[in-house]
């Protein structure tokens, strides 16, 4: 049988990421990705303490204010006070 003809196009990182997490979320169901979830939350907790929870929530905080409004935190408040 021929082989057949190879691109000169080289795939990117970006592209072959893309590639592999398509196949990889056809194999796995929604259990396998809890559990690595998990097992990555747990291994980050062992590796820091509360400082660098601190640090990340403030960080994350001053990015979300620089791109949302008042109207955004209204909306998310009565969400959060509804449950």
């Amino acid at each position: 049988m021929a082989r057949p003809q190879m691109s000169e196009h080289k795939m990117t990182r970006e592209e072959a990421g893309r590639l592999g997490g398509k196949a990889t979320s056809k194999k796995y169901d929604r259990s396998f990705y809890q559990t690595i979830g998990k097992k990555g939350g747990e291994a980050t907790s062992d590796a820091h303490n509360t400082d660098f929870y601190k640090e990340i929530g403030r960080k994350g905080g001053n990015a979300t204010s620089e791109t949302h409004d008042k109207e955004f935190y209204r909306e998310i408040g009565r969400k959060g006070g509804s449950n």
